[in-house]
């Protein structure tokens, strides 16, 4: 039994849910460049919605990355604040398995036998991905390889020695050339982070006792030593 808000920013959408023992409250919407005024607002609904106040919550989850450098500092200073203010732990979220589990269960059964190739658009010729393969009976699918950022040519490269002879695929990072010429069936650009998913996904790692004191948490870039870079800069 928990009750669990979940917050995304990590891509062009901004998304926030409550999971209440399994029953789902939640908001997405698009809302590129402005994560700062909408996020917010859209907790504040979403308890409003479901008839809760923070100090109800068991735990905050986020969404950690790979994403967005600005959207996962914006969302993951939000987090901060209010799991500090209601002495709440937190609960960091992979944005690509997220993904992964949305899309697993939409499709059910019927995605049990290909993997899932998620791929988010890291900008600079490059993407955030990782391979998943379905898993009967849990909201955590099997990652089938590491959470990376890299060159689409050098997805190809490293799909070579894996010997699959076909995938589903979702995400923006799709558009590049060079992963559509995999043999995918009908990519689906359109599919982003959503904090619903993260909210399933929460609950579980919940149940396992692997929330976190909220000044542990910190987010996932993959891309190190830009983001350092743009660290500095914003400071300066």
């Amino acid at each position: 039994m928990s009750l669990i808000l979940a917050l995304d920013s990590s891509s062009d959408a901004c998304s926030v849910a409550l999971n209440d023992n399994g029953k789902l409250t939640s908001l997405f919407e698009h809302a590129a460049k402005s994560h700062t005024q909408r996020l917010l607002p859209i907790v504040d609904e979403v308890l409003a919605t479901a008839g809760y106040q923070l100090s109800d919550l068991d735990a905050i989850a986020f969404g950690r990355g790979p994403g967005s450098f600005t959207g996962l500092r914006i969302c993951l200073g939000i987090v901060q604040g209010l799991a500090f203010g209601a002495n709440l732990p937190v609960i960091p979220v992979s944005t690509l398995e997220s993904m992964a589990y949305a899309w697993f269960s939409v499709q059910g059964s019927a995605s049990t036998d290909k993997p899932l190739l998620v791929a988010l658009d890291a900008r600079m010729n490059e993407v955030y991905w990782s391979m998943y393969q379905y898993q009967v009976g849990s909201c955590e699918p099997v990652a089938l390889t590491p959470e990376a950022v890299m060159s689409p040519a050098d997805v190809v490269q490293q799909l070579q020695g894996l010997n699959h002879p076909g995938l589903s695929a979702i995400g923006p990072g799709w558009h590049y050339p060079e992963l559509a010429a995999l043999p995918a069936e009908n990519p689906v650009l359109t599919c982003l982070p959503d904090a619903a998913a993260m909210a399933v996904i929460a609950a579980e790692k919940f149940r396992r006792g692997e929330q976190l004191p909220v000044m542990e948490a910190e987010p996932v870039y993959l891309r190190n030593e830009v983001s350092w870079q743009k660290r500095q800069r914003i400071r300066q």
